[in-house]
């Protein structure tokens, strides 16, 4: 199979302007994944799938990444030299910045036909806020549609295109979306038709006394 350089560089050439980037992965599986930006995704993904060479037919994961807003420090380092001309001393200067936050949704592609991959693809939305869609890929693979739902539903993720965009998991009415990082769980589990330990403990602050279960403090 191509690298993925290689294929970043073809995608390149078949669609000029388009966003794609190797976003690299230093870890021992060195699975390098392809950024693309939103407006071309859903031409490049009929691309891979139909490509004689990557044929990538199969689409065996979706799923989601929440990066919130972090600060970053940077460092620039400047020579000064001393009076005569000699190597003098390095002054580091240090900024910090506020890197914004942002949703992501990845891909892992497969040729069934070939028995080749994974091509891993990355789609990224605006902020975690209100720039929150991306193109859904399901009018190319089948098999993303639950697997865009899940991540619809627990990370807030909303797909254009999506045939059935419901929740999955969570009911209808459920609040927030439980995979972001600054998700906070209620402590109200009046739902809960039994609640016992750790919820039963943060259930008791909602009952009203006439109501509080036997032997409950």
């Amino acid at each position: 199979m191509e690298t993925i350089e290689q294929i970043r560089d073809r995608l390149l050439a078949r669609f000029p302007g388009a966003e794609v980037a190797v976003i690299m992965n230093p870890s021992a599986a060195e699975q390098h994944s392809l950024l693309i930006g939103n407006a071309q995704a859903g031409d490049i993904a009929r691309f891979l799938r139909d490509d004689a060479t990557l044929k990538l037919d199969q689409c065996s994961n979706v799923t989601g990444v929440d990066w919130p807003e972090k600060e970053v420090i940077d460092s620039k380092k400047t020579s000064v030299p001393d009076a005569d001309g000699g190597p003098g001393m390095v002054i580091e200067e240090k900024t910090k910045r506020i890197e914004p936050g942002y949703l992501e949704v990845v891909y892992h592609l497969y040729s069934i036909a070939l028995r080749h991959g994974p091509v891993i693809l990355r789609l990224r939305t605006g902020n975690r806020t209100d720039l929150v869609t991306v193109p859904s890929l399901t009018p190319v693979w089948r098999s993303c549609e639950f697997q865009e739902r899940e991540v619809f539903d627990l990370y807030g993720v909303v797909f254009a295109g999506h045939p059935d965009l419901r929740r999955i998991l969570m009911w209808d009415g459920f609040k927030d979306h439980p995979m972001r990082k600054d998700y906070v769980e209620p402590d109200d589990y009046e739902w809960e038709p039994t609640p016992h330990g750790d919820v039963l403990e943060k259930a008791k602050a909602h009952y009203p006394p006439a109501a509080k279960p036997e032997g409950a403090a």
